[in-house]
């Protein structure tokens, strides 16, 4: 019996169950590579190197999350602070660091809405000896007749290397993390991807700015010849020395706003909108919120001229990573917590060290303060509000002090 008649059969059995819906969405790409969308490219070059709000962006809010430590606890809630996965995710291979690694990871989010993680195992099996990032654009998903990928494909320089995926569990050597995608089955739609109207606005506003500087003075418009006497037009060579003149005198950056001088009949007409007629600061800042917005980043954040007052800078640090670096977290930890603890051992799990986030310090005492006074609560009540696991004899009620937590 081949090996996917054992799978069909395996997936018809009473035993297994999987989607109804799952062998419909595979069915006309089953066993063959899906490219991922051809967009990245174009997202990744326009969206991310060439527009410096939605570099910004990324970068700030994939930054944020790298730094802060993570931590594993047992099913008790205990903590384990030496822990063979810990010292993996704090040196995943030889050519990276932890943060430097996650960095990546919640870069390749932000830009492509997918995340690709290689799991180097020994022969013959065991545990993870070293952990790799792979780029997005040179991964494809190989759609299984389940409805789960069947497998995946990187190809570099006409070279390909395959890894097979479980076509019941999805497990697989690769951990696939993506964001939700409403017109895409197999992979993600990321934040730069539904900012591109907004970037493209942004980067046509700099282009313009930079033509316009390129140019000078000589806005567009026309010299309009109308003499009071004499010929009616000019002659071939008074237009090539008018052309030589206004090259050399009035375009370039040094040249920018040098008044003309006119003789002879000749006035300038102004043919296109001023700068502030066209209102292209406020498009560009209205431009660079909406890339912002998209990311999940504070306006405050971004360098957008009258919003950085320090009482909202201190707010806008916390909103960033209440709403944006705290869920990313909790999503790619849920993600490693399913793919790579199982391999380390049963009821583990990931976390991350809130107390380590300096943003967080002012909601931290206040929780802190609030949970002191609360005389209603027993110490171990109070010590789990605070995520810290219980003590002995601390279960009566008016039990609890400030040393003790």
């Amino acid at each position: 019996m081949g090996w996917p008649n054992l799978v069909t059969r395996l997936m018809r059995s009473e035993s297994v169950k999987t989607s109804g819906a799952g062998p419909v969405i595979a069915w006309s790409h089953v066993g063959r590579p899906k490219w991922t969308p051809r967009r990245y490219e174009c997202l990744a070059d326009e969206g991310f190197r060439k527009n410096v709000i939605a570099y910004r962006c990324a970068t700030m809010v994939a930054t944020a999350a790298a730094g802060v430590p993570w931590l594993i606890y047992n099913v008790r809630g205990d903590e384990i602070e030496d822990h063979p996965a810990l010292r993996l995710m704090d040196q995943p291979n030889p050519l990276q660091d932890g943060v430097s690694f996650l960095e990546n990871i919640f870069l390749n989010l932000q830009i492509s809405g997918n995340a690709y993680i290689e799991a180097v195992q020994p022969y013959g099996g065991g545990r993870p000896a070293e952990l790799y990032v792979l780029r997005s654009d040179r991964m494809k998903v190989i759609p299984g007749a389940s409805g789960l990928p069947e497998g995946y494909e990187y190809s570099v320089g006409g070279k390909v290397t395959r890894w097979s995926a479980d076509p019941i569990t999805g497990q697989s050597a690769v951990l696939h993390i993506k964001y939700f995608h409403p017109l895409d089955d197999w992979y993600g739609l990321s934040p730069l991807e539904a900012a591109m109207l907004s970037i493209d606005q942004h980067n046509a506003a700099g282009a313009w700015n930079q033509a316009l500087l390129g140019q000078g003075a000589r806005p567009s418009g026309a010299l309009v010849f109308a003499p009071k006497e004499g010929p009616a037009s000019l002659s071939d060579e008074q237009i090539n020395r008018l052309r030589e003149e206004m090259d050399q005198h009035y375009q370039g950056g040094r040249n920018a706003g040098r008044p003309m001088i006119l003789e002879g009949g000749l006035e300038w007409k102004e043919m296109s909108l001023s700068p502030k007629e066209m209102d292209w600061l406020a498009g560009r800042d209205a431009a660079a919120r909406d890339i912002a917005l998209a990311f999940g980043v504070p306006v405050q954040l971004i360098g957008i001229q009258g919003a950085q007052t320090y009482s909202n800078m201190q707010e806008a640090r916390v909103a960033l990573y209440e709403e944006t670096v705290l869920p990313l977290l909790a999503r790619v930890i849920a993600a490693f917590d399913h793919w790579l603890m199982p391999l380390f051992g049963p009821q583990l799990s990931f976390d991350f060290d809130r107390d380590e986030i300096s943003a967080l310090t002012s909601r931290r005492d206040t929780l802190w303060d609030k949970v002191q006074g609360a005389d209603f609560l027993s110490l171990n009540e109070k010590r789990a509000a605070l995520g810290y696991g219980p003590v002995a004899d601390g279960d009566e009620v008016g039990a609890a002090s400030s040393d003790k937590i």
